[in-house]
Formats: structure tokens, sequence, C-alpha cells
């Protein structure tokens, strides 16, 4: 359990058992397209020669994906690491320069924008990193980070700053007492709490999650989830959720994305991913889920992708 946390006192996102609140079923039709991708890749040349550098081959770190976000929506994007999920996310936001492909933002293309003519798309979308730690400065105080993107964006005078970031610590389950304190002190959920009220005080409509809770024990895992989840209801946020563990982007998710190597093989609702599987790679994915009955993982069966199979799945 996160420090300086009060044990009587229910956070935000959290139930009193700690496990993740079962997402509610979306009775609402999409609403308008948000963000488009359409056949996004990102390539790195590979050279040879420390004098004479000659390029020897070109990694796809991304090949041709596709995808939309609603007003609403949460995306989840699934893999193995290393298969482009965080590649993707950082060219959705022009971090990484895109090889080839589109990116719009309400029916404006984006991609290869100049920083300058970026930056009111910025406000817009913002960006949770996997480790919170690493993404925070360690010399900034709470306040300082929570305050920065205001100033950037120049939003507020320095005294509404100081209301807004007291009202999003809040509204992340964070006593604003702690404004004073760095980014050292805290546990990995709290400094979590803190990137996430970060990307909230630009009030974007758009966040990529990427691997938000991977470095964090599975307790806390499910406070965040759950945090995020009522987040998007009070705010109505979008969300591209990536992650690895398939239990906790089945709770978040509207639709689920499958990536593997770069490619973008599956893309399809929630709950119909789970129960019917088409790509031979999701079915892999899904066999290694474990169940806790067990009984029924004695008696089940795991797909293994052998070079065959693997060789296959990438077709």
């Amino acid at each position: 359990m996160d420090n300086n946390q009060q044990s009587n006192d229910q956070l935000p996102g959290t139930s009193h058992a700690g496990i993740m609140q079962p997402r509610l079923p979306i009775a609402k039709a999409l609403g308008k397209p948000l963000l488009e991708v359409k056949n996004l890749s990102v390539h790195f040349p590979f050279y040879h020669g420390s004098w004479f550098r000659r390029k020897r081959a070109v990694v796809k770190a991304v090949d041709g994906v596709s995808f939309t976000v609603h007003e609403g929506e949460t995306l989840g994007l699934v893999g193995e690491s290393g298969c482009g999920k965080s590649t993707t996310a950082r060219a959705v936001l022009n971090l990484i320069r895109p090889t080839a492909g589109e990116v719009s933002w309400e029916g404006e293309r984006i991609e290869g924008l100049s920083e300058q003519r970026m930056r009111p798309f910025r406000q817009q979308m913002q960006m949770i990193f996997q480790d919170p730690f690493a993404s925070l400065n360690p010399r900034m105080t709470v306040g300082e980070i929570v305050s920065e993107p205001m100033r950037i964006f120049r939003l507020h005078d320095s005294r509404r700053r100081k209301l807004e970031v007291v009202r999003i610590l809040d509204m992340v389950g964070l006593n604003p007492r702690f404004l004073n304190r760095y980014p050292h002190e805290f546990s990995g959920g709290q400094r979590q709490r803190i990137g996430i009220a970060r990307a909230l005080a630009v009030n974007p409509r758009l966040i990529i999650c990427d691997e938000p809770v991977s470095a964090l024990d599975v307790s806390i895992q499910a406070q965040v989830v759950n945090l995020l989840m009522d987040l998007q209801r009070q705010l109505k946020l979008s969300y591209v959720f990536i992650a690895h563990d398939l239990a906790v982007v089945r709770q978040i998710s509207d639709r689920i994305g499958v990536m593997y190597y770069g490619k973008l093989v599956e893309l399809a609702d929630a709950e119909t991913l789970y129960i019917d599987p088409q790509h031979l790679y999701t079915k892999a994915l899904l066999s290694a889920i474990p169940i806790p009955d067990p009984a029924v993982e004695r008696q089940r069966k795991r797909l293994i992708l052998t070079d065959e199979l693997a060789a296959l799945a990438r077709q």
C-alpha cells in the first residue's frame, strides 16, 4: 500500500478490497473521431561500420498501423515487449517523426508538424509514461511538476495555478499537503498519481497511457486503473491504453488492438476479442493468461508459438 495514505479513507479509483471495478457496458454510440491514424510506419535504419557507416538494414518498428479513437473511448493496445506499442504512441504525439502514414486530430493532419505548429495540439493530447520515477524531475516539487504545464501553455495566473494544483491533486487521491515534497519521497503508486495529475493539468481531451501500471504492485495497479476509469467518467476523457497485461486491458478498454512485429494484426471490441479471437497471435496471448481455478488451468491447452507458427502469424 502507498505510504502516507490513510487506511480508513478510500481513495478515488479504489475499492475496499483493492480490486478493479467492473467497467460499465457502453450503452451509447461512439462519439465523433478525435484521433485517426492511417498506415502509420516508423522505420529505424541500421548502420554497419564505425568509420564508413553503411546502411545495412531497416528495423520496421511500426509498419502500416491504422486505428481511430473516438470521444469518450478507450482503445487498448496490447502485445509483447518490442512489438511497437510505445513507438506508435510517440509517433502519434510527434515525439518521433513517422516514416510514413497519416495522423489526424479532428480531421487536421498533424504528423511531421514543427514544434511551434504542434503546440496547440499538445495541450489536447497528453501522455502518462511507464516509469513514474524517470518521468518526473527529481529537482522539482510536486507543486512545480503539476503547475509547469499550466505555465508553459500560459493557463491561469500564479494564484489560480496553485488552486488548480490543489484541486487536481485531490482529484487523483493525493493530499494537497504534499505540494512541497519531491518525487523521491513518494511510493511508486503515488508517483504515478503525480504523473496523472501532470497530464490533467492542461485539461486534455486525449491521454495516451504508455504502460502506466506495469511498474507497480498488483494491488496498486488496481487502484490506478480504477482511478483512470473514474477520471474518464468525470472529465469525459479518451484514452489510448498501452499494456502487455491482457486482464488490465480488458478491464479498461472499449476496443482492443493487438500488435505483433510492428503490425496491428487484430482490432475488435473488448468482449468480442476475448470470446472469439481471430488471429493466431491473439489466441496465443489469450492462452497465456493464467486461470485462478487450478483444475481448469491443468486441463486447458496452451498455444505455443513455435518458429513455424510465429512465421505464419507474421504473414
